[in-house]
């Protein structure tokens, strides 16, 4: 009997149950495995006792429409730099500790990992690999869809879906008060969510890191809308867009775009809404749903075929392996010049840029 350990890493996102229910469905129900969830990342494996779940069939229950992960996840598990705490409140040298998790892999008869999560979390997976001969395959979880290995990742959609029914509902207060209000969306690097939440809610400024913004030229849309009539406005932000005239300021993107529209327009009624982690929230849609469970499945062809050291991806609607270190090489930000983007503006969508 293979034994195979999963665990998430990373911020959690709309469709992990569903991955690990796929796995659990096909590697134990089908194949014969024993899976081993270990809890919040690599953490579950540098305490005593270890954290462990054991699942099986039962542990499937209502895990495709569950947000969340039940094995629990953190971004402060990297046993290459741990910090010396742990969400159980247990301690340990800091410091590189990598080696305790090819140990404790090797104590609890171990194959292999399934690790699921995004750049950061396939990075320590394939060091893990390279320094301690530990095998991986690794899912690509990131709500900000910006692994360039594969087309698409889980969790995308049910944000931006989160972000289309969060415009759906300003549109009206908007409306009925004459008012421009500005939402910010997750998106530090690359403005996928912002993009496309902003075009299917219906946005009259997306403001993204891609593409800088000036004050002038989100001003310059709202005078348009007011002057055909319609004297409120949507904006979208992303939390990472930047001003044209200035370098990268974290934090409070919305609220330095608002600044920038009252300096202009003095009378103008503004709110700003941080939409936060509501986008990481709740169940996945349909659509991560399915796309979670086909990711699932693939990793447990990948760990059947031997193909340890890949990625799981989407390409051209077919699910592939893809070298690790090529996966997590590669980063996909929204391209200015792209379909996506010239459509939004053929609609009217401004990007406050011109």
């Amino acid at each position: 009997m293979r034994r195979i350990g999963i665990l998430t890493g990373g911020g959690d996102a709309p469709g992990l149950n569903a991955v690990i229910r796929a796995v659990t469905k096909y590697g134990v129900g089908q194949r014969g495995w024993e899976l081993i969830g270990i809890e919040d990342s690599f953490n579950g494996l540098l305490e005593r006792p270890y954290r462990l779940q054991t699942l099986s069939m039962p542990s499937c229950r209502g895990l495709l429409a569950r947000g969340g992960t039940v094995l629990g996840t953190t971004n402060k598990g990297d046993p290459f730099a741990w910090r010396g705490t742990s969400k159980s409140g247990a301690t340990g040298k800091p410091g590189n500790r990598s080696v305790e998790v090819r140990e404790a892999m090797e104590e609890l008869g171990m194959e292999g990992l399934i690790v699921l999560g995004g750049d950061g979390t396939q990075g320590i997976a394939w060091r893990l690999m390279q320094e301690q001969g530990i095998k991986v395959v690794g899912v690509p979880k990131t709500i900000d869809n910006d692994l360039g290995a594969t087309d698409l990742c889980f969790g995308f959609q049910s944000a931006v879906d989160c972000v289309a029914d969060a415009l759906d509902r300003l549109h009206t207060t908007a409306e009925s008060h004459d008012r421009v209000l500005l939402l910010e969306v997750m998106g530090r690097d690359a403005g996928w969510i912002a993009l496309h939440g902003g075009i299917s809610g219906g946005a009259d400024v997306v403001v993204i890191p891609e593409i800088p913004w000036t004050g002038e030229g989100i001003c310059r849309k709202i005078i348009e809308r007011q002057q055909v009539g319609r004297p409120f406005s949507l904006i979208v932000v992303a939390e990472g867009a930047r001003p044209a005239d200035e370098g990268i300021i974290p934090g409070q993107a919305a609220q330095r775009v608002a600044d920038a529209i009252k300096a202009r327009l003095p009378d103008t009624d503004l709110r700003v809404t941080v939409l936060g982690h509501l986008q990481r929230g709740g169940g996945p849609v349909a659509v991560d749903r399915l796309l979670a469970t086909r990711m699932g499945v693939g990793a447990v062809d990948l760990v059947e075929a031997g193909r340890w050291g890949e990625l799981v991806c989407l390409r051209n609607n077919a699910i592939i392996g893809v070298p690790l270190q090529e996966a997590v090489s590669v980063y996909r930000t929204v391209d200015p010049a792209g379909d996506t983007v010239r459509v939004a503006r053929a609609v009217g969508v401004s990007f406050g840029d011109r």
